[in-house]
């Protein structure tokens, strides 16, 4: 059994560059102004950058600044690579593998430090992180409720729904807190983007927890993130032992 928190969430994306990290940031920053502890965990990153002789990933960073700097950067994203690749083609590409156990085992590290941890992965559950293993894998295996973000524009309907489905169907289901809608573009005309939420709630059996305007640094609704993370867990132990 992995020694972690006893809570979190697992930030995921319908894709990559849709603003997961800006939203993980401010769901860190909500929750420490909360009064909580807070901890950060990246489980491997790629298109990482020097900083000197040192490989940093900006994402861990964002994270770790968020949290107000808890533990190490290391303890933040222990697995870091270079190559603007999934991370076991940017791992070969420096004559390296990808370590799945400390993918895993490296959350231990604040296991005792914080009330809630938040995971964030790398592009959508079904983004590769071997052979043989996705992200699907590892948020499974830790077992947080998975919040999708997703970009608010057209085509997120189809987008957040096969994420959904993708999560419930992934080996025995991951638990679904909900979806987060994030404007990430400037108001372009697509009309969609004031239907998206309403048509997504009317679908989906879960919430669309609250929508991230262009650029903003607060969300539409205050959300209570622990409750989130709490409820999510309780639902799915419910259900599974309904069958």
């Amino acid at each position: 059994m992995l020694n972690k928190p006893p809570h979190g969430l697992f930030i995921t994306g319908t894709d990559t560059e849709v603003g997961k990290t800006h939203v993980a940031t401010l769901i860190v920053r909500e929750l420490v102004a909360a009064g909580h502890r807070v901890g950060v965990y990246k489980p491997v990153a790629s298109d990482c950058v020097f900083d000197g002789r040192q490989l940093v990933s900006e994402d861990a960073v964002a994270l770790w600044e968020a949290a107000g700097r808890p533990l190490t950067l290391d303890a933040v994203c222990p697995q870091r690579f270079h190559a603007p690749l999934a991370p076991h083609l940017a791992a070969r590409n420096e004559g390296r593998e990808v370590d799945s156990e400390l993918m895993r085992t490296g959350i231990s590290a604040w296991a005792d430090e914080c009330d809630i941890v938040i995971v964030e992965g790398a592009g959508g559950l079904m983004s590769p992180i071997s052979d043989d293993e996705y992200f699907a894998d590892i948020a499974c295996d830790l077992g947080y409720p998975v919040v999708v973000v997703a970009p608010n524009s057209i085509g997120v309907i189809n987008q957040s729904l096969s994420a959904l489905i993708t999560a419930a169907c992934f080996r025995d289901g991951i638990p679904i807190a909900g979806v987060i809608l994030n404007d990430a573009r400037m108001f372009d005309g697509d009309l969609s983007m004031e239907t998206n939420r309403e048509q997504i709630a009317s679908r989906a059996m879960v919430p669309v927890l609250t929508r991230l305007r262009y650029e903003g640094d607060a969300f539409d609704e205050k959300v209570d993130w622990m409750a989130v993370a709490q409820q999510s867990v309780e639902a799915a132990e419910s259900e599974t032992a309904g069958f």
